[in-house]
């Protein structure tokens, strides 16, 4: 399972912007064959900064996202409000043992 994050600086005029996009595009993203979850955190401070929290069974799911024409369309609307470069990671869970 792929564990993807994001985050996103926005500029403060353009939030309410972003978050009608994401409120637009997270059932389709969840309809995406592999995704299992899709979540928009925001951090305390400073409020401008969000993160996107999905699950993807693997990371070819995630790729076929990252090239459909759903993300597209929405990613140039995203990019739009943002206020410096999105940040990505993808990851997984590590089977080392916690010592």
């Amino acid at each position: 399972m792929i564990k993807r994050i994001v985050k996103l600086e926005l500029q403060a005029d353009k939030i309410d912007d972003f978050q009608a996009i994401f409120a637009e595009s997270k059932m389709k993203i969840l309809a995406r064959e592999g995704c299992f979850h899709v979540e928009l955190l925001r951090s305390m401070s400073p409020d401008n900064v969000f993160f996107t929290f999905s699950l993807w069974e693997t990371e070819d799911a995630l790729n076929a996202y990252r090239h459909s024409e759903m993300f597209k369309d929405v990613w140039p609307r995203t990019k739009a409000c943002l206020a410096n470069p999105a940040e990505a990671w993808s990851t997984q869970l590590d089977d080392a043992p916690w010592q």
